[in-house]
């Protein structure tokens, strides 16, 4: 890419975020669209506008994300959504302290030596000339100029030391008065077992289950629910719901013909057949209520037989005490670690129910196998990454493709493509992952759906360091330099350690556009947009359905995170060899805290709440990225043959030993609820009734069951025993 190129992305990529920030501002403006720029405040009872045309103004949301509190944002969207931002300014500090000693630093003794100029060919074989001159490419080797670079590294080390711990503390702190509020939590009085052994004979399961937690826990324990095999009964409910919807369509279109001149109205129908489009034509109204006749006591009788017949080795069990919670779910209670499993339990909305009834053995080895999938994936992933990161470049496109020279070498079209072919194509390619690696995680036998998310985002951003970023610097280089490493194989590391400050302008467009055009359709949601416009004019008829077409979801972690994660290694591999790429990781993750700060309070609607359980992957995921930098910078200046280079070993190390600090200290209380917590005052004596059926699943809660229908399942015992 050569420096017009770079600067037309530039530029453009800028003015596309203009142009996509005057329309959220014009379109935030027309109550036609609240649902989609203010879903989270409606959802919540609030006025979307606070005050009408005052907040109105195009800055507004600009002084509303800058002065809103941590306190805003949790009671908006979370504890895990605070925690997300805590990460947000902890990197953002990062950047801006090292932006302050690196580029009046670096940059001016990086501009005045002259290496490129002594190279016959230089480090970006021949183009982007002028960046070159501003990054540890232009230094001399041996040259005492390094000793600024080196300390240097130091410095950004032992920022990033300072503010983790700090980080570390303040979210430890939030997690703990969170856990400690006074409102009653459903999931903080149960745990959840598995690996339960085979009933004696004679016994039921449930009988099991009673009698060994009452034992143990005589005074506290309140009940259980044994986890049963809901496959019959859920595709039953799920079609009685899918009629529900309809007969609910289909009367609300008999309404609306009412009032067009018609009062007598016109009866909705349809056909039968496949899909509507074959078989007999008849009433809708009738035939959806006859389905629905229908399937009430096939319902009925299918939960009968589920919760008698279809129990599994899982169950979860409710306690009058949240301490007893507590110290049930971090204790061992059998001998064998395969049996009587006992964990905290997830929130009710959260739950993986199908994962619930996997054995110990089966969980381990399914783990395995999604990890050597996970690592055949990153490696051969690497295959296409490389071939993307070598065609895509003008230059070897030329090479590939002779019939296209004609067409590159128009100025116009190649300063266009160079700006963003191959930037582009590495974000489409990436873009089809995220869903199969949370899927593979879910394979696991994880049991909640924030695990499972903390586990597929801490994949994807292992796949996105090794096929990006090192993926992409090694592929474009051995495929531009092939003929001279075959030639001179001992060259290798020399022309790979080269090649780093030549890929700095491939990433620092890369950042340009994400910031730039990603965060500008994120705060635009013009996308949203489109599609909810274009369903609640042809699709939906009820308010169910509308309020369906405009659901925000949340903040995606499992993708969001991992990809601020690459940005940040990116940025921080590349701070010292070529520190212009701070300014624009600054403006990534500047741009990114009050466009998503916009978002969180506004926008997105948690659907789970894990209290900041994120935050140990997002840490160790930092510290990762610092070890790869120290790393990285040690190799380098031992290409530039910098004897004193070897003062860098300490610094991994110490890395190391931070980690293990960290995690001896904190984690633990991520891990699990500690007691002093759990034995704060509620604010309320907590109605175990209500607790205990909000775990019950809806395809077993039918309005006609009765309670002591579900005996065989849902133990009741000890229900007298004193709230605690």
């Amino acid at each position: 890419m050569d420096f017009s190129s770079f600067l037309t992305s530039l530029a453009t990529s800028f003015i596309i975020f203009v142009v996509l920030m005057l329309l959220f501002t014009w379109l935030s403006r027309k109550p036609g669209n609240k649902e989609i720029y203010y879903p989270n405040r409606i959802l919540k009872g609030l006025d979307p506008w606070e005050g009408g045309l005052r907040t109105r103004n195009p800055c507004a949301w600009i002084k509303e994300a800058l002065t809103s509190s941590e306190q805003d944002v949790i009671s908006m969207s979370g504890v895990d959504t605070a925690v997300y931002f805590v990460y947000l300014s902890t990197v953002l500090g990062i950047l801006v302290l090292a932006s302050v000693l690196l580029l009046p630093v670096l940059l001016p003794v990086a501009a005045t030596d002259d290496n490129v100029k002594l190279q016959s060919q230089s480090t970006s074989n021949g183009t982007f000339n002028d960046l070159d001159k501003l990054s540890m490419g232009n230094i001399t080797e041996k040259s005492s100029r390094l000793w600024a670079f080196l300390l240097a590294t130091y410095w950004i080390s032992l920022v990033v030391y300072y503010l983790l711990w700090k980080a570390y503390k303040h979210v430890s702190a939030l997690r703990a008065t969170a856990l400690m509020s006074p409102e009653v939590r459903v999931e903080q009085f149960a745990v959840l077992v598995r690996d339960i052994p085979p009933p004696l004979e004679g016994q039921t399961r449930k009988e099991q289950v009673d009698s060994y937690f009452k034992a143990i826990y005589p005074d506290t324990f309140y009940r259980s629910l044994v986890i049963t095999d809901n496959k019959e009964v859920n595709n039953i409910w799920e079609e009685m719901e899918g009629y529900r919807k309809k007969l609910v369509r289909a009367e609300t279109v008999y309404l609306e013909s009412k009032t067009n001149g018609n009062p007598e109205g016109t009866k909705p129908t349809n056909k039968t057949g496949f899909l509507g489009l074959l078989g007999e034509k008849v009433d809708s109204i009738q035939f959806y209520n006859e389905k629905i006749n229908e399937l009430i006591p096939k319902l009925e009788s299918e939960q009968k037989v589920t919760l008698k017949e279809k129990q599994q080795a899982s169950a979860i069990i409710f306690f009058t005490s949240r301490v007893t919670a507590a110290s049930a779910s971090q204790s061992l209670h059998a001998q064998l670690v395969d049996t009587w499993t006992v964990m905290d339990a997830p929130q009710p909305s959260e739950l993986l129910w199908k994962n619930l009834p996997i054995n110990y053995y089966e969980r381990q080895m399914r783990q395995y196998v999604v990890y050597v999938i996970v690592a055949l994936m990153i490696f051969f992933y690497m295959i296409p990454i490389g071939i993307i990161s070598a065609f895509t470049t003008l230059e070897n496109l030329e090479k590939l493709l002779p019939f296209l020279k004609s067409v590159l070498e128009q100025k116009a079209v190649r300063t266009v493509l160079g700006a963003y072919l191959p930037q582009l194509a590495l974000i489409i390619f990436l873009a089809i992952l995220p869903k199969f690696l949370l899927f593979l995680s879910k394979t696991e036998g994880i049991p909640s759906e924030s695990h499972a998310v903390r586990a597929a985002s801490g994949k994807y951003f292992y796949f996105t360091v090794f096929n990006v970023f090192i993926g992409v610097t090694i592929g474009g280089t051995l495929f531009s330099s092939f003929k001279t490493i075959e030639k001179h194989p001992s060259q290798i590391v020399n022309l790979l350690a080269s090649s780093l400050p030549s890929n700095a302008t491939f990433f620092l467009t890369y950042v340009a556009l994400k910031f730039f055009v990603g965060y500008g359709l994120e705060l635009s949601r013009i996308v949203p947009l489109i599609i909810f416009h274009l369903k609640k004019k042809y699709l939906c008829k009820t308010e169910t359905e509308v309020k369906e077409a405009w659901a925000p979801g949340d903040l995606s972690y499992a993708t969001r995170f991992p990809g601020d994660m690459l940005i940040l290694t990116i940025v921080l591999c590349y701070s010292v060899i070529a520190p212009i790429i701070l300014v624009f990781g600054v403006i990534y993750f500047g741009l990114g805290w009050l466009i998503l700060r916009n978002q969180a309070l506004k926008v997105y609607v948690p659907t789970y709440e894990s209290y900041g359980r994120m935050w140990p992957h997002m840490y160790l995921r930092i510290v990762a990225t610092l070890v790869l930098f120290q790393l990285t910078m040690f190799g380098y200046f031992g290409v530039k043959k910098f004897v004193y280079a070897p003062i860098l070993i300490p610094l991994p190390i110490l890395s190391l030993i931070f980690a293990f600090v960290c995690h001896k200290k904190f984690y633990r209380a991520f891990q699990s609820t500690s007691l002093e917590v759990a034995a704060s005052h509620l604010k309320e004596t907590p109605t175990m009734d209500q607790i205990f059926g909000s775990y019950v699943q809806p395809s077993l809660s039918h309005e006609k069951n009765e309670d002591d229908q579900f005996e065989d399942a849902l133990s009741q015992v000890s229900r007298s025993v004193s709230m605690a």
